[in-house]
């Protein structure tokens, strides 16, 4: 074991690891997982400044390496200043976590409209594809690259009264394998992580038998954390994954089997 976390940690270390939406929530604890197994991590979030600066300090005190950066990932201006400043501050970009979203509100289906399916695409397939072309020349360049992307078991659940997200959340899936084969022979990979049900901050307050109905049709009988997310992502942008590319890894204790 003390082999294995040694051999991960060395493939990480130095590597320039971008996360959006990274202040809390998933995204925090994947940049944290990253930085503690030697990486650089640029930490993208919008709004909450404070959230984001705690992630930073606890990242510091663990002699990690990390730069915040306030950028709305939507926006193509926004993305060009966010790189150039990371540039600046670690170098180029290894690593780019697609882990931004937006609000995810289930709506009924006779009462969405197309801007709530906009809305969903704008981070799942806009986004990433602004971050791409911000470093792919480079990327190819060096014949080097990690595009991780986080996507949800709810492409295969069909969950209800969700269709703009789950639909986002399937383009996203597609665009992760067009990629991986359109990218594989500049060396670059492309990946998605797909979570089950983790409980994060969003999801105080929700009750206890909304838990239990879950976890019962799980095989492993108990739900994830979120550094069970943040170690696949871990793995993925390390070097011991350099000949995995265009696959959907779900990490949901057996929920689904694709």
């Amino acid at each position: 074991m003390t082999l294995k976390i040694y051999k991960l940690m060395k493939n990480l270390n130095e590597k320039v690891v971008l996360v959006t939406g990274a202040s809390k929530g998933l995204g925090a604890s994947i940049a944290k997982c990253v930085a503690n197994n030697g990486a650089r991590v640029a930490l993208n979030y919008l709004k909450d400044h404070s959230k984001a600066a705690q992630v930073v300090s606890e990242i510091e005190k663990k002699g990690g390496m990390v730069k915040s950066y306030a950028y709305d990932i939507t926006e193509e201006t926004a993305v060009i200043k966010m790189v150039e400043g990371i540039e600046r501050d670690f170098g180029e970009i290894d690593v780019i976590v697609n882990n931004a979203t937006g609000p995810q509100h289930m709506i009924k289906l006779e009462n969405q409209i197309w801007d709530d399916y906009l809305g969903q695409l704008d981070f799942f397939v806009k986004a990433p594809l602004l971050l791409l072309k911000a470093n792919l020349d480079k990327m190819k360049q060096r014949r080097a690259g990690r595009i991780i992307n986080i996507g949800s078991e709810v492409v295969e659940l069909g969950s209800k009264e969700f269709g703009h997200y789950v639909a986002a959340k399937g383009a996203m899936l597609a665009l992760t394998r067009s990629w991986a084969t359109e990218l594989g022979p500049f060396g670059i990979t492309c990946n998605l992580v797909a979570p089950g049900w983790i409980p994060v901050e969003r999801h105080l307050g929700t009750s206890e038998e909304d838990y239990n109905l879950y976890k019962a049709n799980l095989p492993l009988g108990h739900q994830g954390s979120p550094d069970d997310i943040g170690q696949v992502v871990a793995f993925l942008a390390s070097e011991s994954s350099k000949f995995i590319t265009g696959q959907k890894i779900a990490v949901n204790g057996g929920k689904t089997f694709l």
